[in-house]
């Protein structure tokens, strides 16, 4: 991806009528230069209402999703990552590999300081299955906010 000036005028998407991506691989994340490289800053991406398929029995799943990161030299292009996320929707795989897949995609695009997922899977078969992934230890001085997202508790 080439970016010139403020980065946008490589953008594909933002701006345009753009189709959901069929899949996780045919969807493009997106990259812009990150507007405060050298300043210490969190951003913060909610999907409430993320979904997937069971890879087994195709039967949908969803999850709050929150995504943590200190840019380093790029920020993700928002429109791109709902896109991405979407692209998810027709997807099977297991809670563990959409979750994990998600983060690592978004390190490898964008080499941030620091990133980290929380992903709060509602019940299926009883059991809500919440998985938790980051690339360390978050840098000092950075204040990082808890995700308060509630375990599930059911009727309780």
């Amino acid at each position: 991806m080439t970016t010139k000036d403020n980065g946008t005028e490589a953008l594909t998407q933002l701006g345009r009528a753009t189709p959901m991506p069929a899949s996780p691989e045919e969807a493009q994340l997106e990259r812009v230069p990150a507007p405060h490289k050298g300043t210490r800053y969190v951003v913060r991406f909610t999907a409430p209402e993320f979904t997937s398929l069971c890879p087994v029995t195709g039967q949908p799943d969803f999850a709050h999703i929150v995504i943590d990161y200190i840019p380093r030299d790029w920020i993700v292009e928002s429109k791109s990552l709902k896109l991405y996320l979407t692209s998810f929707r027709n997807h099977g795989a297991f809670h563990e590999d959409c979750s994990v897949t998600i983060a690592k995609t978004l390190v490898d695009l964008l080499d941030p300081e620091w990133l980290r997922i929380g992903a709060y899977w509602y019940p299926r078969g009883g059991m809500p299955i919440d998985v938790f992934w980051q690339t360390g230890a978050p840098p000092e001085g950075v204040w990082i906010p808890d995700q308060d997202v509630p375990g599930y508790r059911g009727r309780g």
